[in-house]
Formats: structure tokens, sequence, C-alpha cells
């Protein structure tokens, strides 16, 4: 999973997606692996009003081949972390269960190496989805967009 990947594709059955599907693009993430097998995640994507929106986390691996743990400081939600699929020059596939204030919710994401991936691609995150319980409406291919510059 390291080096960089576009987000291409999301689906969530979180509440605020349904406010916030509309205003979201592609941004970009960084993964970088540690020596210790963790994962650190920068995730920055660039606003409508021209300003960076970033999000951090150190992923932790667990004994599962490419399963993570992770905590959203800002939010406090405990993240558990699958990479289901993946292509390591083309696409992966990332499934992750948030627990927050004991709500549960699933957040399935598409990354891509460019900005742009198959219809066969497209289509399959969309199943899978589906078949995770996430509603048609909120399955996203986020468009393309700018990038933010380097921190």
């Amino acid at each position: 999973m390291a080096g960089k990947w576009y987000l291409i594709g999301f689906a969530t059955n979180a509440q605020w997606f349904v406010h916030r599907k509309g205003s979201m693009k592609m941004g970009t993430a960084m993964f970088t692996a540690n020596a210790d097998g963790d994962l650190d995640i920068s995730y920055a994507s660039l606003t409508s009003g021209g300003s960076c929106w970033r999000m951090n986390s150190k992923a932790k691996a667990t004994a599962l081949p490419g399963r993570f743990t992770y905590k959203n400081e800002n939010r406090g939600s405990e993240n558990d972390m699958r990479v289901v699929e993946v292509k390591y020059d083309e696409y992966a596939l990332a499934h992750t269960i948030k627990t927050e204030g004991g709500d549960t919710t699933v957040v399935n994401k598409l990354y891509g190496r460019g900005v742009d991936l198959s219809a066969d691609l497209l289509e399959k995150f969309k199943q899978f989805s589906l078949d995770t319980g996430v509603l048609l409406e909120n399955i996203a291919i986020l468009p393309k967009n700018a990038e933010c510059p380097a921190a």
C-alpha cells in the first residue's frame, strides 16, 4: 500500500455522509509503511474554497495481514481497517468498521494509483459496498479535483 493513492470511491452508512456527499471531491492519500509494519496515513483534499482539508492517522498492524487499527483523535472513533483487495500498481479497496460512542458504521474506500479506474473496478466497488450494507445512494465516485500543495 505504500506510496501515493487517489481516493476515487467513497461509500458509507454514516449519517453525516448524506449531507456532505455532494461537496466531496477526490483527494490524495500517502501511505508510508514503518519498520514495525504500521502505516502512517496522510490524506489531503482541496476544498471548494481553495483551502486544504488534511487528516493524519497512524494505523497499527495486527496479526492478520492487511488489517490495521487506528483511533481518529478528532472524533474519538476506533477504526478497524482491512485492505480487502489490492493490485499495487492500479487500485486498492479498503473496508473500515468505525465505532464511535456505541455507534458502528462502515466506510469503504476505493483508491487508484491514477485518477481514472476502469468501469469494471468502479462496479466492483459499488457491489462490494452494497454487499457490506451501504445503500446505493451512499456510494460515491468522487469528482476529480486539483491536488493540495505539499504540506
